[in-house]
């Protein structure tokens, strides 16, 4: 019996894409964290509390390039789709892969945020807020579809060994945070009554759905860790991954605080404000302490020969969530603590983007990329 249905040139129905632009069967969902990676560039610097000469307009490059690649890693995942449809499916029954299409939405919603912030400044306020939106309401819808479709499919479809989880397993389930940080955006550009009410609740509630879901999550990855001993030497990287629903959470708070006053009544208003601090202080203790273990952690590995990875990428987005954390803090607290904590903490995101950026031009360049994220282990899918 075959094992591929035969086409009429005898050819496997499966194999047959294979040789419309190859380069583009391995480009997985994970390469939209190049374009989260970049647009978080932009948007940290803007929110940082100190005016540093040139930085506005070194943000607007950066978002400018933010877009570009959107444009590009979005035609490049829909030729993937089109072309290899085969390899597409087998991504979302990989374990190792499926998480990654989280990444969708906090691409569109990134670079979205970026257009409203800095964008604005090159193609005016009103083309920021109409882009912002598509990009916003696209990217929300994606990121609640992947927050129930790949837990889903870890449920019903995959088979995961005990002592298995991973970071990655949260790309999915921050997605909704994302929305909840950068959806007060647009709450001002609503006019005041219900719809700014809901939109600002809606942000919360997608805050509560985020921050219960990693709850859940982050023990499973820690409990990893102590039971089973370091992640593999190309994985390490993803332990940057737990910053990004801490940062993205206190950014989130912080946010909702500053458009509270003009959504919802006085007593509420002011208990945003309050649980601003209240939550935002202690989780970004929490995201210095995990940002220490996941540096040595890093250390260790390159010690013992970790190369370059697409996974390197996960140094940047999650440490520019807890620049805007503690940006967000410094305003709400005023203490210059949290402004030379947001300054040093965007020192590290910047020289991270660097370096995942030319390596990943010299992969694209010599050929050794586009591949995207393979299990390290054999893995057993349910059909059932």
């Amino acid at each position: 019996m075959a094992i591929f249905p035969q086409t009429k040139t005898g050819a496997p129905a499966s194999a047959a894409p294979a040789h419309r632009l190859p380069s583009l069967r391995h480009l997985g969902p994970n390469w939209y964290a190049t374009v989260m990676g970049t647009a978080i560039v932009a948007t940290a610097g803007a929110a940082l509390p100190v005016d540093a000469p040139g930085l506005r307009t070194a943000c607007v490059v950066v978002w400018a390039v933010s877009s570009v690649l959107l444009a590009v890693v979005l035609a490049a995942r829909a030729g993937h789709w089109a072309l290899h449809r085969d390899q597409a499916r087998a991504d979302l029954l990989d374990p190792a892969v499926a998480p990654f299409h989280g990444c969708l939405s906090m691409a569109l919603l990134a670079v979205g945020a970026g257009t409203l912030v800095v964008g604005r400044d090159v193609i005016g306020h009103p083309a920021a807020v109409a882009v912002d939106v598509v990009l916003f309401t696209a990217g929300t819808v994606a990121g609640l579809v992947a927050a129930v479709a790949i837990p889903y499919l870890m449920v019903v479809r995959h088979r995961l060994a005990p002592g298995t989880a991973s970071p990655v397993w949260l790309l999915p389930l921050v997605a909704p945070m994302v929305s909840a940080a950068v959806g007060p955006l647009l709450v001002p550009e609503l006019a005041p009554g219900q719809g700014r009410e809901a939109l600002l609740l809606a942000c919360y509630a997608m805050f509560g759905l985020s921050l219960l879901a990693t709850l859940v999550v982050v023990p499973l990855v820690f409990g990893r860790l102590v039971h089973h001993g370091p992640l593999p030497l190309a994985l390490t990287p993803t332990l940057f991954l737990v910053l990004g629903p801490l940062g993205q959470s206190t950014t989130a708070v912080n946010q909702l605080a500053d458009v509270a006053p003009g959504a919802v009544p006085a007593p509420y208003a002011s208990a945003f404000g309050a649980f601003a601090v209240l939550y935002g202080v202690p989780v970004m203790g929490f995201a210095l302490l995990w940002l220490a273990l996941s540096a040595a952690m890093v250390v260790r590995a390159v010690r013992r020969g970790m190369g370059f990875t697409m996974t390197w990428w996960g140094f940047t987005f999650p440490v520019g969530t807890c620049v805007t954390g503690a940006a967000g803090l410094a305003r709400h607290t005023g203490l210059d603590a949290f402004t030379w904590l947001a300054v040093a903490l965007y020192a590290l995101l910047v020289t991270a983007w660097a370096f995942a950026g030319v390596r990943t031009l010299g992969g694209l360049f010599s050929g050794a990329l586009p591949a995207g994220p393979r299990p390290l282990r054999p893995v057993t899918v349910r059909t059932t």
